[in-house]
């Protein structure tokens, strides 16, 4: 029974369904009309194995760290051993393309795409800084249009949008992490725009992506892709990323940084039901 809650913690399920949920969002706001039910389940089978891989590997790979900082996890804690993190990792893996594959050639192409980034930052990527950041920003936006694929067999405007409004702003709260765990990255070697320019600049990054994200909001209106009530929602997401970008660069202190990692959060909640929201003509 112990092993099994070892392995259970290992995939951390809960993250792994939140990308799966990602999916049907990503379906969802093609229209209704191209919901395929069999081709979703086997795209949320995908995003939640390949998460679940990547969470293995990660555990893998950062077994000296975490026997110092994280001991009661699977692997320091000997619940899993590192040889069952790797074929846990490989199991999951070949379950996710398979299904991929039975959606489409294109679904088996991005969902391999998406597994090479995954694994590139559990391996490498985490230390890199931004581009590191970008790594994960790119995990965050990839269900999204990987669930356009699934419905469609191409990326929608809408969704695509959306996912770059997503990148962005999770870039620009990836380094406001940075600003947080300064002190730990630089014990060890993580080469974060914090730990490298010092959390002023660090700030300055980090409000240039959170403002990048809010211009792209307009484009959906523009473009006629969405009904006005994407309005109300969307002005509550960008007035809190111009909010976080004005706090965070007029204090870059470690406890600012973590009020605004907190509120990105929310405000990307916000972001999301504003377009579920413009569906509604």
């Amino acid at each position: 029974m112990q092993t099994i809650r070892g392995y259970l913690k290992l995939i951390r399920p809960v993250n792994s369904l939140v990308m799966g949920f990602a999916v049907v969002v990503g379906v969802f706001l093609t229209g209704y009309g191209n919901i395929n039910w069999l081709n979703l389940f086997f795209g949320i089978i995908t995003s939640f194995t390949l998460t679940a891989a990547s969470m293995a590997v990660n555990d893998y790979y950062d077994y000296n760290i975490d026997k110092i900082n994280e001991p009661q996890r699977p692997i320091p804690s000997g619940t899993v051993s590192k040889n069952g993190a790797l074929a846990t990792t490989a199991v999951l893996t070949v379950i996710g393309l398979s299904c991929a594959y039975l959606v489409s050639v294109y679904c088996l192409v991005f969902a391999v795409g998406a597994w090479i980034i995954m694994m590139t930052y559990s391996t490498v990527g985490k230390r890199s800084g931004l581009p590191g950041n970008f790594l994960v920003s790119a995990c965050v936006a990839a269900p999204f249009l990987y669930g356009s694929l699934v419905a469609v067999n191409t990326v929608q405007l809408n969704v695509f949008l959306f996912a770059s409004m997503a990148f962005l702003s999770n870039t620009g709260r990836e380094i406001s992490k940075g600003i947080v765990d300064i002190e730990g990255d630089r014990s060890y070697g993580i080469r974060t725009l914090a730990v490298s320019f010092g959390g002023k600049r660090a700030a300055l990054a980090a409000a240039v992506f959170f403002i990048f994200a809010v211009t792209l909001s307009p484009i959906p209106v523009i473009l006629d892709l969405v009904s006005l009530w994407f309005v109300p929602f969307v002005l509550v997401t960008d007035i809190g990323l111009v909010w976080c970008s004005v706090f965070l660069f007029r204090n870059p202190s470690r406890e600012n940084a973590r009020r605004v990692k907190k509120l990105v959060l929310f405000l990307f909640v916000f972001g999301l039901l504003s377009f579920i929201a413009g569906m509604f003509r």
